[in-house]
């Protein structure tokens, strides 16, 4: 159901400025759509629109109009299949999660570029400015999956704080070592969780959180009302420097922009207590890469989960890759560095 209801309203919020952009000249369109490959996954839920297989869902509306549509995974590299199509599209699409990274040379390229579509949040893979000055419209869907990345922020501190995955790689590989499980699992009841953020995601994720009894706290630029305060039980932290310190769990929620790239550096980590659990669903370029790691080995921060990585995708060489097997589990990002947003300008 949950993915049903963001798909649907991913295609829903696609759809006004895809017809938009289409009836903006007359004439066929070429739209060019980059997604990851679906492979035997395709096939085996309806509402698994986000694949090269089944093309966002919109392949069927588009070419009932007349439309060209053209649908890869390979962006990346002066050969690729985006790369034999940039010159002559009128629309990109494009998502977070399998992101074509649109520079101001593919822009300068792109001579009939109209739309740039992001088929979720964040649209640090394009280089707005260049974009701007082209005269493009770029658009993403704006709170499509913020429920998604509130429950996902929820299940890793779980996962993180019980020292989950150590145990279930006990389990399968036969071992029984409970000690080494017990020794850092945690109670979540009377910790202190503080988000970085309280946006859309920050306040679904401390709405989730407050039945857990713990001590919730966030930081934000604007302050929220009074009365959602109240029924979030959360208290506002102006100043982050002090907000640090006293969080068990600390979750970054807040978009990546030139002010907070890199902003989690060996300094701000340092402010954090020793033993810290670190989520970050919101862009990894925010975190120093090595500094996370480091502290990661010396036992600083006990454990790091999100789904962001830096660089996307990761090589195998990254520093963040040695966490397997420790007593904290094994990463998952999509990280990428991006430009200011427009919503942020």
């Amino acid at each position: 159901m949950a993915m049903r209801n963001a798909t649907q309203q991913v295609v829903r919020a696609l759809e006004p400025s895809l017809t938009r952009s289409l009836h903006a000249s007359p004439g066929s369109k070429k739209i060019v759509g980059v997604f990851y490959k679906g492979g035997e996954y395709a096939g085996q839920n309806p509402n698994f629109v986000g694949c090269v297989e089944n093309a966002l869902g919109i392949r069927s509306w588009l070419e009932s109009q007349g439309h060209q549509y053209i649908v890869t995974d390979d962006k990346d590299g002066p050969n690729c299949e985006l790369e034999k199509h940039i010159a002559d599209a009128h629309v990109l699409i494009t998502t977070p999660f399998h992101p074509a990274y649109v520079s101001a040379d593919r822009i300068r390229r792109g001579k009939n570029l109209e739309l740039l579509l992001t088929a979720g949040i964040g649209s640090d893979h394009i280089e707005l400015p260049a974009a701007a000055a082209a005269g493009l419209t770029v658009a993403e869907v704006t709170g499509s999956n913020t429920v998604s990345v509130a429950e996902d922020q929820l299940m890793r501190i779980l996962v993180l704080m019980r020292n989950f995955l150590p145990g279930h790689h006990q389990a399968i590989s036969g071992e029984w070592d409970l000690a080494g499980i017990a020794h850092r699992a945690y109670d979540l009841e009377g910790k202190t969780v503080g988000t970085v953020g309280a946006g859309r995601i920050g306040k679904l994720l401390l709405q989730r959180l407050k039945p857990f009894g713990c001590n919730l706290l966030y930081h934000d630029r604007l302050r929220v009302d009074a009365a959602l305060e109240e029924e979030l039980g959360a208290a506002f932290e102006e100043d982050l420097d002090a907000m640090l310190p006293k969080c068990d769990v600390v979750v970054l929620n807040m978009p990546l922009t030139e002010k907070t790239k890199g902003m989690f550096n060996k300094e701000k980590i340092a402010k954090m207590k020793k033993g810290v659990i670190i989520v970050n669903n919101a862009r990894g370029a925010i975190m120093d890469t090595q500094a996370v790691a480091d502290a990661c080995k010396s036992g600083h921060i006990a454990g790091y989960g999100g789904d962001v990585w830096y660089p996307q995708p990761a090589p195998k060489e990254h520093p963040w890759r040695y966490f397997k097997g420790q007593d904290f589990p094994e990463p998952n990002y999509i990280v990428k560095e991006g430009k200011l947003a427009s919503q942020y300008q």
